[in-house]
């Protein structure tokens, strides 16, 4: 499976982004996805994921309530819709995709394809 995301950009306190991640070599409808980011000098955190259908959706505490995370499965694709934006929202966002149905969500050793990522930065 390849990931590639798509998206990013350099935005202002307060703007929205939406964030596009590609699969392809397989479809991916039959598994989570879910979107990470790492800021410089962090670890790489756990952002929010969707269930293969997309009726479930889960979302760390920093950002809940301001990003929306969707799939297409016809297309193939999951976006993040990024809005409210903080200067402490600056990473590097990475898209990941599963190999087993059953995961714990938000562990990132989970799972085992990752896209390239793609710069979000927020000026105050």
């Amino acid at each position: 499976v390849q990931l590639v995301e798509s998206g990013g950009g350099l935005v202002q306190a307060g703007d929205s982004l939406r964030l596009s991640c590609a699969a392809s070599g397989r479809t991916v409808s039959s598994y989570s996805m879910a979107w990470f980011r790492q800021a410089p000098g962090k670890e790489r955190e756990f952002v929010a994921a969707i269930s293969a259908s997309g009726g479930s959706s889960y979302y760390a505490d920093s950002v809940k309530g301001r990003f929306t995370i969707s799939r297409d499965n016809a297309k193939n694709t999951a976006y993040l819709q990024m809005n409210s934006l903080r200067p402490e929202d600056t990473a590097v966002y990475y898209c990941a995709a599963p190999s087993k149905i059953f995961i714990i969500y938000y562990a990132r050793g989970e799972y085992d394809y990752w896209g390239p990522g793609t710069q979000v930065t927020v000026s105050s």
